[in-house]
């Protein structure tokens, strides 16, 4: 499996930084995120467009050809670039990926072309495996301007992991949570251990 990670984002509400680069617990959000993949996946790749920013790291370097897309666009380039059948997707600004957790949806994929957990916020469509059978149905929604990653899940064979199944790996129910604005860094416990 390819595991792709989004690092697109413009940043308006952390004051323009980049989120990948902002420190948690001493180590930088994208440190973390490809020390977690790293464990995992032989093919790692970058989805961003500020490429330059990312030249040092270990992986693949893609920009979006839809550009201004979003997550969707982020996702379009990770999966067209990918050389694996299956692809996990997260954001860069995740400090709580589980290793544990993701093996586990790893080990469901071979059954169904998406993997996805859903909370009470919905599906977590940014921690999640993506086919690249879809592909041609990303393309479709760009070019409708229909930008919600979540249409995907309707239209393919998805297994949904629901929350009971979710806090096995996840007592403190903060798996998913990333940092969008100055507010949620401060709210952060601590020291997350990225296992």
């Amino acid at each position: 499996m390819t595991g792709i990670i989004l690092a697109g984002g413009r940043a308006n509400r952390m004051g323009g930084i980049n989120k990948a680069f902002i420190e948690v617990g001493g180590e930088r959000l994208i440190d973390r995120t490809m020390r977690v993949y790293r464990a995992l996946f032989g093919e790692i790749i970058i989805s961003t467009n500020s490429p330059l920013e990312y030249l040092a790291f270990d992986a693949r370097i893609v920009t979006d050809i839809h550009r201004g897309k979003g997550p969707l666009g982020g996702i379009h380039a990770g999966l067209l670039h990918a050389t694996c059948e299956h692809a996990f997707v997260s954001a860069c600004d995740m400090p709580y990926l589980s290793e544990d957790f993701i093996r586990y949806m790893m080990a469901q994929s071979d059954d169904h072309d998406m993997v996805v957990p859903v909370t009470d916020n919905g599906f977590e469509s940014l921690h999640a495996i993506y086919s690249r059978k879809c592909l041609p149905f990303v393309e479709s929604q760009i070019e409708k301007g229909e930008l919600k990653v979540s249409h995907l899940f309707k239209k393919f064979k998805t297994l949904e992991i629901p929350v009971d199944e979710i806090r096995r790996f996840d007592p403190e129910g903060r798996l998913f949570a990333n940092l969008n604005r100055p507010d949620d860094l401060r709210k952060l416990p601590p020291s997350p251990t990225g296992h």
